[in-house]
């Protein structure tokens, strides 16, 4: 993933909205969820969760598909999977650990040797 891509999505999801709606397609699997069950389950206008599934949309984070007369949205597994490799791509100074377990054990074992 190039760091414009990563910005782009990141931005998209640097907002309540966006991110909860996109933790709720992802819950939501394969099959998505219609734009009015989102908005509905957020308690937000449907026109303000329009907009903010389109900003997903445009950041690669999600697609829509048109089912008969509702417009579903799904999360774009790929695309989150790129965005969590790019974010940890360096973790631990390039070896490969998994950061909620190894580096932060590493961390704590250092901060309790000194």
């Amino acid at each position: 993933m190039q760091l414009p891509v990563a910005v782009e999505a990141l931005s998209a999801l640097a907002h309540h909205h966006r991110l909860s709606a996109f933790r709720l397609l992802v819950q939501a699997g394969p099959d998505g969820l219609p734009a009015g069950t989102i908005a509905e389950a957020m308690g937000v206008p449907a026109s303000s969760m329009s907009f903010h599934l389109a900003q997903l949309a445009h950041a690669g984070l999600v697609t829509q598909q048109r089912r008969s007369r509702s417009i579903f949205y799904t999360a774009d597994y790929a695309a989150m999977n790129d965005l969590m490799a790019y974010l940890t791509e360096n973790c631990c100074g390039g070896a490969a650990c998994a950061p909620s377990a190894a580096c932060t054990s590493d961390t704590a074992d250092t901060r309790n040797a000194a």
